[in-house]
């Protein structure tokens, strides 16, 4: 099972305010791993917002082929931040030799690119540099974007949290947007990549749940992106179903809802934009999901989102006070980071309906 959770705030926050989100849910997941992004970073990523930080975790012959196709490729590195972790005995970690967060300046040709063409150009970087590594089993590249950094680890969330001193705030990390979950994907084989939450160009997804309708989603993904690879996680179909239609479609975000859980037939005949649902239903039909779940997701210019399945068998519920919106599986989740909020104001949303907060943490409630 999982429980999952989000930060949004108008000041930076540190991780460690996400842990304590997540572990009075601990019921919920089985602790079997801890991962996170982090957008809208401070710290000492904070003079670096506009460049692109490659997070990844690799052997040391890893990091020198990435540092070697880095440089091949004309990209200049600016800054690093390599943890030093606490190897204190006994904690519950399958630790890399390696963690490396560094950013790079872009090479030369770059102010000649579309927007576009940017964002081609450093997804087909990770995919190259993934490949690269996967390979040789030599690591694991997370993500590679400006203001993004993401951490995976297999272990219990406590301890990965005390490997990697995320219980202190020392004004290394923080950022404004975090996502979190506390669990490895245990249903199918335990891959640091099948961890949640997700990452691609700029939208970061988690899910509570599972998606019945995964081999389907998958089968007809593959044929949309180069970048719907993997598939380690029936999760993952719910990213590349928001990138594909909020990214390449360019649609509102509202149709989102109705891709993956289309209202029935007749309901759609009543409706003034009956013909754009319908051939949403015939054309996307491969994208629907099914099954419990809830996800939690992040877009490139730093909204979240929260949305239900149709039937609403996950739960998930919104609190906020004056500087944070939090979004948790779990009201004790929200009780541990904000005790004085007005709880009356909780939100709990339903299954027709997706919830976005904007940057000023306006919540808006989008009805399908």
């Amino acid at each position: 099972m999982c429980r999952i959770g989000s930060i949004k705030s108008k000041v930076p926050v540190h991780p460690s305010k996400a842990l304590h989100l997540m572990l009075p849910q601990q019921e919920g997941h089985d602790n079997s791993g801890f991962a996170m992004v982090m957008q809208d970073l401070y710290g000492i990523f904070s003079t670096y917002k506009d460049k692109p930080l490659l997070s990844m975790a690799c052997t040391q012959k890893g990091n020198q082929m990435v540092e070697e196709y880095m440089d091949s490729h004309n990209f200049v590195q600016l800054a690093e931040w390599i943890p030093v972790p606490n190897k204190e005995p006994g904690l519950d970690i399958q630790a890399m030799p390696y963690y490396v967060f560094r950013n790079y300046d872009y090479p030369e040709h770059y102010n000649e690119l579309s927007q576009k063409e940017k964002e081609d150009m450093l997804l087909n970087t990770r995919l190259a540099l993934r490949e690269l590594l996967e390979k040789s089993g030599e690591g694991f590249v997370y993500s590679f974007w400006p203001d993004v950094l993401t951490l995976k680890e297999i272990g219990d969330p406590r301890d990965i949290a005390t490997y990697f001193h995320l219980w202190e705030d020392n004004g290394c990390l923080s950022a404004k947007n975090i996502v979190v979950q506390c669990r490895q994907n245990t249903n199918y084989d335990i891959v640091r990549y099948a961890a949640h939450p997700f990452f691609l160009q700029g939208y970061t997804l988690c899910a509570n749940g599972e998606n019945t309708f995964y081999t389907k989603n998958k089968e007809f993904q593959k044929s949309l992106h180069r970048g719907y690879i993997g598939f380690e996680s029936d999760s993952q179909c719910f990213l590349y179903t928001l990138h594909y239609v909020l990214h390449e479609l360019k649609w509102p975000i509202n149709y989102y809802k109705h891709v993956i859980t289309p209202l029935p037939f007749e309901e759609i005949e009543k409706r003034e934009d009956k013909e754009v649902l319908t051939a949403i239903r015939q054309s996307l039909a491969h994208l629907e999901i099914n099954g419990p779940n809830t996800i939690i997701a992040t877009l490139p210019d730093n909204r979240m989102i929260t949305c239900c399945d149709s039937k609403k068998l996950r739960p998930v519920v919104i609190g906020q006070d004056e500087n944070t919106v939090a979004i948790a599986s779990e009201v004790c989740g929200l009780n541990e980071i904000m005790p004085d909020r007005d709880m009356t104001k909780d939100i709990y949303p339903n299954e027709r309906e997706v919830i976005v907060i904007d940057n000023e943490l306006e919540v808006q409630r989008w009805k399908q």
